[in-house]
């Protein structure tokens, strides 16, 4: 996850691929639970759904035939997240299950990724009262926590849900993108930059700043040399394309 993190999406795949052909050399299922979650954190976060819900599949198999429910509620979290990703329904259930299923079992890591994704899905079901009630806990539990790695994404986000929400506010919206940005530089996290500057220069470009939209989201895209058929890159090259 750090390699795709830093901007190396292929990297992050090969290296979660690796882990889970040795994870199966071992034969030993706590330790098999624990790397599939790699797969499937990677291809999540790289738009490879198909693949990721595949090694879900295994993970609550063979959490619920090793009595772990802690992997369980990883497997039922990770589902929700493609759920909330691919705009399908049930995601605000699933996501949820998966939360108290998680909090149940005794751990509290990864809530911030946990209430942004929940954000996403109250948002794409319209219920924004919900949706900014999550974002203010994914902030909340980053500042008591210091769990970081996810930060400029939630800003990300929260930036998305004040466009969609019905008192649309653009410069609300903007104020979290270049944060987002400001965050991800700091980080050096590559693959949060380019997903902050492609909602930054989508918003730019419809308020008829072209150029700047294009000087904003050109340079971060011509850095990556890797991962272009992830659905980020392709996203923010076709955004380019429109900008020219």
């Amino acid at each position: 996850m750090a390699s795709w993190l830093l901007g190396y999406p292929e990297a992050a795949m090969n290296d979660a691929d690796c882990a889970l052909m040795e994870a199966r050399q071992i034969d030993h299922a706590a330790t098999l639970m624990f790397t599939l979650n790699f797969p499937i954190l990677v291809n999540t976060y790289c738009g490879n759904y198909h693949a990721a819900n595949e090694h879900l599949k295994e993970l609550v198999a063979l959490a619920e035939e090793k009595g772990a429910p802690f992997r369980k509620a990883e497997g039922v979290l990770r589902r929700g997240y493609i759920l909330t990703l691919t705009g399908a329904a049930k995601a605000v259930e699933t996501v949820t299950a998966g939360i108290d299923l998680w909090r149940s079992a005794g751990s509290t890591i990864f809530t911030p990724e946990q209430e942004f994704m929940l954000a996403i899905a109250h948002a794409d079901s319209g219920q924004f009262d919900d949706a900014w009630r999550c974002i203010g806990n994914a902030m909340t539990a980053m500042q008591a926590t210091k769990e970081r790695w996810c930060e400029a994404e939630a800003h990300r986000v929260a930036g998305e849900i004040a466009l969609k929400s019905p008192q649309r506010d653009e410069a609300k919206a903007q104020a979290y993108f270049e944060h987002s940005l400001a965050i991800a530089r700091a980080q050096h996290a590559k693959s949060w930059e380019l997903r902050a500057a492609t909602s930054s220069a989508w918003l730019l470009s419809r308020q008829g700043k072209r150029k700047m939209a294009r000087d904003l989201l050109a340079p971060i895209y011509d850095w990556f040399t890797e991962g272009f058929d992830t659905s980020d890159l392709r996203k923010a090259k076709a955004l380019l394309g429109e900008l020219r």
